[in-house]
Formats: C-alpha cells, structure tokens, sequence
C-alpha cells in the first residue's frame, strides 16, 4: 500500500461510519438493486463472471453523495440477485490517475482478469478541460483470483493519442477477435464529433492504434462514451453512450443517450459499420453507460447506471440528503428476435417471489382489484384484448399510459418524480407489461423486452396503489419481492 493509498484510507474510514447510519434511516434505499454502501455510485465497471463468482466493480464515491473523487467499489455474487459488498478495489493512487480512476473493463484470459481503465489527471489553472487541462490515461491492471489485484501499469498516456481529439478520451472495452485484442475507447474530436477509435495487440501489453472504429455520424453527438461492443450468433453489436443529441420527436428525450448499432465488421480494416439506425436502450428518464459481460452460461448479460449525468436542475434525486445518490439496474439478459435486440429480467430474480396473486380483469372505467397492492413486486400484466387504450396507476402519482390509436406508451409521473415529468416510446402493439417496483426504482419491460423504460421515483412511505382504468381485458400475475441474505 503505497503512502497516498493510505491517506484515502484513512479519511474514508474517518468519515465513512457516520454516513453509513444515516443511510441505514432511509425508507427509499432499495431491496433488490446494487446501491453504494454510502455516498455516489455511477458507471458500471469490469463486469465479469470468474471461476463461478459474478464480480461487479462500479465508479463509486463513499462519502460524497454528489460524487467527488473516483474509486472503484466492488460487489460479488454468485447468483446475480445477492450480493457481497467487497473492500474498494481501485484507488486513485497513480501519477496517472490521481483524479479519479474512470471507467473500464475486464478481460478474461487463461485463468487471469485483465482489468483496464481510464485514469484522470486534472491541471491546476485556467484551462477548458475539454482541449487542454487535463489527462485521460489507460491503465492496466491483473487479478488471479478477483479479490487481490496487481500493480498498476500505464498503457496509454494522454501524449499517445492521435492528433485531431481533445482530452477526451476513454472507457476502454476489450475484446478477442481472431487471435488480437483489441481495445475501443470513447472520444471527442477537435470538431466537436463524438467518434470510438481502436488499439490493436498480440498480448494485452503492447498496444497499437488501429485507426477509426466508428466514425462520426451527423447530428449524433459531441461525445460518445462507454463503448461495448460484442456478437451475438452472427450479428455484430455496438453499444455507446452519446452525448449531445438533439431531441427528435420521442426519440433522445433525456439531456444523454444510451443505444447500440447492428452492423457488421471489416477486420482487415478494423472498423465497425452499421447496418440500423441508432436504437435506444431504454425509454425512461435514469439509464446511462451499460456494459456487458458473457457469463459461463453462455448469456449476454446487461447492467446499466440507474441514473444519468447532469440531470440538474430538470430533476434530482432526494437521496442526495440522506447520504447516498444512486443504484444498478437489475441485470438484463440480450438476446435478438425479430431484427431487434430484447432485454429480459434474468430469471435468477425469481427466487425473490413470494404471495403470488392472480386475477383476471375487465377494465372499465377505472379498477382496483382488491388483491392487487404493494411497494416493492414484480407484476406480470399480459394484455388479452385491447380497447382504446389502458391506464395503469401506481404507488404514489406514476401513470403508465397507452394510446391504441397512437401506439404510443407514456410513462409519466407527479411530485413523486422531483421533476421527471413524461417519457414516451412508439408501441405499435402493446402484450404484455413486465413491472419491477423497488422502494424508489421502477423497470418497466414492454412486449418481452422489446422496450425498456427506467425511473427513480421518490414516493410516500405505504403508497401501494395499483389501479386500471380504459378498455381492456388483462391476466395479472404479481408477487411481492423480498431480498433473504
């Protein structure tokens, strides 16, 4: 442990135990989504499964619930659904990343993880901090055993990048394809343009800049972040995280954006080109930066932030008073059907239910059956005919809206929301709503996972409403969820 290390150490320790009781006060921390122990959690980071424990690391600041300097916190499981809180993991203790250790990933590689990130170095001055003023470094990192980890190594420095970017470069994601590696950073260019560029090796050590992955694409941001890329069967995906698209209709609602491109890849040039249009992950306000893992099932599995940078003043988040600000998604399992990429709760979550109900309702006016209530469920509402439109009323003032003759799916919430107003998505023709309510979360599964929509909301403690209104007639499966460690 080298000295700075130390001195982290040391002022969490003094700070942390105070924080740690008053978050335990809260009736909105959650029961079944990965929150930070105190303080901020944002970005997901080297998701992996090794020798049969999942790990997950995540950008974590333990006594600033308004972020402050980047550690990695560290969580693992061996199911998905409970997790252990581990010792933080990754310190910014490094010439190289001084000022937050920034977004990564994991490589698995003969019994070895390869952890690789972005170091931050930020000057002290009068500088923009997007050309000049700061440094994002790519540092490497080992662990034999996911627990204990080796030295630090730099990779990249700042001074190593091609010409034509700012200083923002970052979120390396790395791959195997072919007998190379290759690792895909985030950028912005000195226009302005969000592009991902990619590094080529032979051992995980040497690297070489291959060129553009992805080049910029009109009207499609200044900055893309949190590139993932992967196959599924024959299909190439990419992920990313662009930022400063305009909003187009229902499209680009939130202030970023989080979505993926089909396409395919030319390998003799390195370089991705899309085959569809940019496709959002999720619809609803707090989903940002995902990364994906394959496990040693064989599925590819999903986490996002539940949350979103810059969001102020349009809406907040609460919690922000009592310690603590922010949580994990649950972890979705990507498949494809019928040309579009399906995101699925993982069936691990099952094993949460407990009082399954089940009924079948003709809506009217407006319904509630009496069996029907909670605060923290998962609900399954298959849709077996449909009128005009279905209106589905929840907790405290969320209303889950859908216009037949629109297709048109709204998510809107009241005073509950500290501002998140109205998110909608095109449904063309609406089956089945999969419902996760968590004391402030809300996951909302449209048609199988065809669509996605995401929310924090912030309502009175025993606000257990679950009412109906419109023309329809559904089947209804809910359970009450409860977490046993």
């Amino acid at each position: 442990m080298n000295p700075l290390q130390q001195e982290l150490r040391l002022g969490i320790a003094s700070k942390q135990p105070e924080l740690v009781h008053k978050v335990k006060q809260d009736f909105w921390r959650l029961i079944y989504h990965e929150m930070p122990p105190t303080g901020w959690l944002n970005d997901p980071n080297g998701v992996c499964q090794f020798s049969g424990v999942y790990h997950l690391f995540y950008q974590y600041s333990p006594i600033d619930p308004e972020g402050g300097l980047k550690y990695w916190g560290h969580k693992t499981s061996k199911d998905l659904v409970h997790f252990k809180e581990e010792e933080i993991a990754l310190f910014p203790d490094h010439p190289a990343d001084v000022h937050g250790v920034y977004s990564g990933s994991a490589f698995i590689k003969q019994e070895v993880i390869h952890f690789f990130y972005t170091g931050n170095v930020r000057y002290q001055g009068d500088y923009d901090y997007i050309t000049e003023g700061r440094e994002q470094n790519i540092l490497h990192f080992t662990s034999k055993d996911g627990y204990s980890f080796s030295e630090k190594k730099l990779l990249i420095g700042a001074d190593h990048y091609p010409a034509g970017f700012t200083k923002h470069i970052r979120d390396p994601k790395v791959f195997e394809k072919d007998g190379f590696y290759y690792m895909i950073l985030g950028t912005r260019t000195n226009d302005a343009e969000g592009q991902i560029i990619v590094y080529q090796s032979t051992n995980l050590a040497d690297w070489s800049f291959r060129g553009i992955f992805l080049k910029s694409l009109p009207k499609m941001g200044y900055m893309w972040e949190c590139p993932d890329y992967f196959e599924i069967g024959d299909q190439a995906i990419l992920l990313m995280s662009p930022q400063g698209i305009e909003v187009d209709g229902l499209h680009y609602q939130n202030v970023y954006q989080s979505g993926y491109f089909f396409g395919r890849t030319n390998w003799e040039k390195v370089n991705f080109q899309p085959s569809s249009p940019f496709r959002e992950l999720d619809h609803g306000f707090d989903f940002y930066a995902p990364q994906t893992f394959e496990d040693e099932q064989g599925r590819r599995i999903m986490w996002g932030w539940m949350g979103l940078p810059d969001i102020e003043p349009t809406y907040s988040n609460p919690t922000i008073e009592r310690g603590w600000q922010h949580a994990m998604t649950m972890p979705r399992e990507l498949t494809i059907k019928d040309g579009k990429l399906m995101q699925r709760p993982l069936s691990e979550f099952q094993v949460l239910r407990d009082q399954l109900v089940t009924c079948k309702l003709e809506v009217g006016k407006r319904n509630r059956a009496n069996q029907l209530s909670g605060e923290v469920y998962e609900m399954v509402i298959d849709v077996l005919d449909l009128g005009e439109g279905l209106s589905i009323h929840l907790r405290q003032d969320t209303l889950i809206n859908y216009d037949a003759g629109q297709q048109i799916l709204t998510l809107e919430l009241g005073e509950s929301g500290y501002g998140r107003n109205k998110r909608s998505v095109l449904v063309e023709s609406l089956t089945q709503l999969h419902i996760f309510s968590d004391t402030s979360s809300l996951e909302i599964f449209i048609n199988d996972g065809e669509y996605v929509m995401t929310t924090r909301l912030y309502p009175l403690e025993g606000q257990d409403k679950i009412e109906f209104s419109g023309e329809a007639c559904l089947a209804i499966r809910k359970w009450n969820l409860s977490k046993k460690d």
